[in-house]
């Protein structure tokens, strides 16, 4: 397992990864790329907890994607399965369990900042948090051919990862607003979002 971490993990970080692995029994499964998350977390049938995390995810967004899991299964075995989520337990121990690792040797001092805010009150996910998710892309090894929905121009058609095809709106305090061209319905979208431009 140390092996296969270092491939994804930012070095200084594995002995600590391993470790939560080892003292949460985690059974760890890298996969491929899902659109819709960047992973997941689920105690199975038999008992086992089961954190499957995506393969194409750069070292830094690996990492907050495995801590983000470990936090679930940490804070249900600590507080009970009744509990939200991503509700205040979840944060509290996503918080506790991330603060070891935001220290320079494990990310760019460009990032510590951003992240230093976003664990204040962290998100369900880090790509809702359009400062740091764009921070974090700029890691990735493939530069993407996307554009995010605040860069394009207002009144562009864009396409989404499922197909469909939305005009851009105007911008509603974070979000902005977007229709459905076929359905003609409004939709918000993160600044963050990632989208096919189809023409501007």
């Amino acid at each position: 397992m140390d092996n296969v971490l270092t491939k994804y993990l930012p070095e200084r970080a594995v002995p600590a990864c391993l470790e939560l692995i080892r003292l949460n029994n985690v059974h760890l499964k890298i996969v491929n790329e899902r659109v819709t998350r960047h992973g997941d977390y689920r105690r199975t049938a038999d008992g086992q907890h089961l954190i499957t995390v995506n393969a194409t995810l750069n070292k830094y967004r690996f990492l907050i994607t495995l801590v983000h899991e470990i936090a679930h299964l940490v804070a249900f075995e600590k507080f009970g399965r009744r509990i939200k989520p991503h509700g205040l337990e979840w944060k509290k121990t996503f918080q506790h369990l991330m603060l070891p690792f935001i220290r320079p040797e494990i990310f760019p001092s460009m990032l510590l900042p951003l992240l230093a805010s976003h664990f204040r009150n962290p998100k369900a996910s880090s790509s809702t948090d359009a400062r740091l998710s764009i921070a974090l892309k700029s890691y990735d090894e493939q530069q993407s051919e996307k554009s995010y929905v605040f860069e394009i121009p207002l009144g562009s058609i864009f396409r989404m990862y499922n197909g469909k095809l939305f005009k851009k709106g105007n911008k509603r305090i974070k979000r902005y607003e977007c229709v459905e061209v076929e359905s003609g319905k409004m939709y918000l979208f993160q600044p963050n979002a990632e989208v096919e431009l189809i023409h501007s």
